[in-house]
């Protein structure tokens, strides 16, 4: 965690936003080995099988995490703008929207729906992850609740790179496969621009502001562990027993070994 912020330390909406934009840019996934290997074309398909059946989970605990902030919301005008983001991945109807985008790539990967949106045989890490994060919004502040989702401050240079590299890397991954990637920097650009001035007029006390500065930390730390869970079941193979296992040998160093 950042070091603490004591009564003298007020920043000002300026320093505090640059203290937000250090944790992405010393904590955020973007750094994470596998995520690395997932956009330089190390990756196995299993992994990358695996990583996007995990992630669904993720995906799909968004408007669930929305839905709850929104209800907190006791202001009109926020609240329109606000369930944007529901819609955004739950769609106007079904099959439309972030989720059913993510499904596309999960159905071109070979992956059976059933498998993927049941979560049955997703990393217990993943389980707790998201599961985490949903209390956090639940538990913590409207304030800290926000902060939290300023990941999307750094997600579309993650996107950009993710996409690039596994469009050159992966022979079968097409760009309607990533159909969920094309929309999202927009849509991340406008949802972190809104949530970065509520924190940044809502955080008045140090108090505040360290749980800002901590509530955003959480959040790189939880995408953080579910790329842990990722990279030691199936690069270092060690799965939980009932967890999704790949079918193209990307185990492999355990059958090295």
């Amino acid at each position: 965690m950042a070091n603490l912020l004591t009564p003298e330390d007020l920043l000002t909406p300026e320093d505090l936003e640059a203290r937000l934009r250090e944790v992405g840019a010393t904590r955020y996934h973007h750094l994470h080995p596998f995520q690395l290997r997932l956009q330089s074309g190390e990756c196995s398909r299993g992994e990358i099988e695996a990583w996007a059946l995990n992630r669904y989970l993720y995906q799909a605990c968004i408007p669930q995490k929305d839905s709850h902030i929104l209800a907190r919301m006791e202001d009109a005008s926020m609240r329109r703008e606000w369930r944007q983001r529901i819609i955004d991945h739950d769609g106007e109807r079904e099959g439309e929207g972030g989720i059913a985008k993510w499904l596309k790539l999960t159905d071109d990967l070979g992956l059976s729906r059933e498998d993927v949106v049941s979560g049955r045989l997703a990393l217990p890490a993943t389980k707790f992850s998201v599961n985490a994060y949903i209390s956090f919004v639940k538990d913590k502040s409207l304030l800290e609740a926000i902060a939290s989702s300023l990941t999307e401050l750094f997600s579309p240079m993650v996107i950009k790179t993710r996409v690039s590299g596994m469009l050159a890397n992966y022979d079968f991954i097409t760009q309607e496969t990533l159909a969920y990637f094309t929309a999202r920097p927009v849509q991340a650009k406008r949802d972190s621009d809104f949530a970065l001035a509520y924190v940044l007029e809502n955080a008045k006390t140090p108090e505040q502001q360290q749980a800002a500065i901590a509530a955003l930390e959480f959040k790189c730390s939880m995408l953080w562990t579910m790329l842990d869970a990722l990279e030691h079941a199936y690069l270092y193979a060690r799965p939980w027993p009932d967890a999704f296992a790949p079918v193209d040998g990307a185990l492999k160093r355990e059958a090295a070994e």
